[in-house]
């Protein structure tokens, strides 16, 4: 993550290539329409509508021309003018989209911003000239809706990055390619993982090896919070909508949810779990001796989305959340979020994420409920992070439309950032629903519900996990932990019972006893991404030991059976883990 500042002048810098890439093909193909032209995370994007596909050649042109453009060194400049001046501007060249968002400003900010003769609706944030932009590169061409409605018409979007420093303009690039390397798309096909089918379209369908790495993530999380005083729930998958209009849902994710009806009922079936929780915590009367009360729950969920936006298991129609749902009073609310900042941190540490960003997100322009429980759950979350000596970014505007919450944004092998994990504060669900418990003065006493997760998604986590590894997982994930090689037929007896040994000391091993060379099987294992070999020749039979080699190609020599296990051992236990490409920290 970029320090602020540093961000600052980034984004004023790509959203300026926005503005040069919008001229350039506007100047190569005169009746393309203009949409709009943001700064995003690492670079920037304009959407266009043209009456055919932009070409990879279309491209190459029009990154030439976007050079030529920053080598004129055009400066920008910007003016306030009258809607009837904009519009006057953009009816004479037809521009319906930069019409249709003329209509949703106040007549007293309407700005134009120029570099050369290009002239554009925008409220301005831009660098003094075009030849202020040292490193420049387009990236793709994507399908956009005008304004993510899919209703609207179909765009063309292209996508751009741009730098200060061409040393670091390569330095990315470096990073997409090895990205590209590591896509979990790809990867879940050759490791034979998991796969994607018109059957079930954006759903996962996990292969034996997959669901073996799946239920390795689950069980370690599991443990974890069992050891933290955790109690699993499961709830229906489908429930009244009565449920869904209760809890604030209905009114601010009905356009993500499915609907069916039984019995000419309506039900819905979930795309989040907390609803079910206060079902189930209002199953019984509760005390103040009961609470803290911590239900956790590996729920499935679903969600209507958008092709345009569905990304393989990071963005899916249906995934697990890892949920946890924390009924409390106040005297105890910021110990239990301290206990599950540390909690999530400890986890993402076990999988190899050290540098972790995080976020204080406040109150978003959609929400529910008074100002006044919004800053007490805000000061709440606050007083929590100082009680654990936390530093954080605030991200205004980024929380629940129930509550005010902590993110959780982890940076990978290969230095991108995921926000995954997150803590929520409520006071609305549990007045919504009428939670209640017993409080020491024998009064009746509304609890405080925490939300929190620390994957997010199972799903995304487990993709994320993919590429973070480049596939080549830690022991204790490894869906094949080792595989067993012969060298010749004659070794099969042997080899076999090596393989026993493994398994019965339950380590996941695999025996491959073909007619093949041995150079062979141990570049198979190295594509497989196996991350031990076992090699028994002639010699291993004679000896009564095996040869090992670690992912890698690296020789770790003969040893006793009995001695590997208990190397194995060891390193499963303590979860060891390496990734190869580590960026430093930010």
């Amino acid at each position: 993550m970029l320090p602020p500042k540093k961000t600052e002048d980034l984004d004023r810098l790509r959203h300026s290539c926005a503005h040069i890439l919008a001229q350039a093909v506007q100047s190569l193909f005169p009746s393309v329409k203009l949409a709009i032209g943001p700064a995003i995370q690492n670079g920037f994007y304009y959407d266009f509508d043209f009456e055919r596909s932009f070409t990879d050649e279309d491209l190459k042109a029009i990154e030439a021309k976007c050079l030529v453009i920053i080598r004129e060194g055009q400066a920008f400049s910007g003016k306030k003018v009258s809607r009837k001046e904009a519009c006057e501007l953009f009816k004479k060249r037809a521009e319906r989209y930069k019409l249709e968002l003329l209509e949703g400003l106040p007549d007293d900010n309407i700005w134009l911003h120029s570099n050369g003769p290009f002239v554009d609706l925008c409220r301005g944030n831009h660098i003094e000239n075009t030849n202020q932009v040292k490193a420049f590169k387009l990236l793709s061409v994507a399908g956009a809706y005008w304004r993510g409605n899919e209703h609207n018409p179909m765009l063309q979007r292209i996508y751009g990055t741009a730098f200060y420093a061409e040393e670091d303009l390569q330095k990315y690039l470096a990073r997409l390619e090895e990205a590209q390397k590591r896509d979990h798309r790809k990867l879940g096909r050759e490791l034979d993982l998991f796969s994607f089918h018109e059957e079930a379209p954006a759903i996962p369908f996990f292969h034996p090896k997959g669901r073996v790495l799946y239920n390795e993530l689950v069980r370690y999380w599991r443990e974890e919070h069992a050891r933290e005083g955790y109690l699993e729930i499961a709830t229906p998958m489908i429930l009244r909508d009565q449920l869904w209009k209760q809890s604030g849902h209905y009114d601010h994710y009905k356009e993500h949810m499915y609907f069916t009806k039984m019995d000419q009922i309506q039900f819905a079936i979930k795309p989040m779990n907390c609803p079910g929780a206060t079902v189930v915590y209002r199953s019984s009367q509760r005390s103040y001796r009961d609470l803290p009360l911590r239900f956790s729950e590996l729920g499935l969920v679903h969600r209507y989305e958008l092709s345009g936006v569905l990304h393989g298991l990071f963005r899916a129609k249906a995934f697990t959340i890892d949920d946890a749902h924390i009924f409390c009073y106040g005297e105890q609310l910021e110990n239990e979020i301290a206990k599950v900042i540390e909690l999530v941190l400890k986890m993402y540490r076990t999988f190899g994420f050290t540098d972790v960003t995080i976020y204080l997100s406040t109150r978003p322009q959609d929400s529910m409920g008074t100002s006044e429980i919004w800053e007490k759950a805000t000061k709440g979350l606050e007083a929590a992070l100082a009680k654990c000596k936390i530093s954080y970014q605030t991200n205004e505007g980024g929380g629940a439309f129930y509550g005010p919450k902590v993110d959780f944004e982890i940076r990978d092998s290969i230095g991108r950032d995921w926000q995954c994990g997150t803590v929520q504060l409520d006071f609305m669900m549990p007045e919504r629903f009428g939670l209640e418990y017993i409080g020491a003065d024998g009064k009746k006493q509304q609890p405080i519900m925490v939300h929190r997760a620390v994957f997010g998604s199972v799903e995304r986590f487990y993709g994320i996990l993919v590429e973070h590894f480049g596939g080549a997982f830690p022991l204790w994930l490894a869906p094949v932990q080792v595989l067993v090689a012969t060298i010749s037929e004659k070794q099969e007896s042997v080899g076999r019972h090596v393989h026993q040994t493994l398994l019965a000391a339950g380590i996941r091993s695999e025996l491959d006893s073909r007619p093949e060379k041995i150079g062979y099987k141990i570049r198979e294992a190295e594509l497989a991404k196996i991350p031990y070999t076992v090699v028994i020749g002639a010699k291993e039979s004679e000896e009564n030991t095996i040869a090992v080699r670690a992912r890698g190609r690296k020789d770790l020599g003969s040893m006793k059976l009995d001695v590997f296990i208990n190397q194995l051992n060891r390193e499963i236990l303590t979860k060891q883990w390496e990734v190869p490409h580590q960026v430093p920290k930010k």
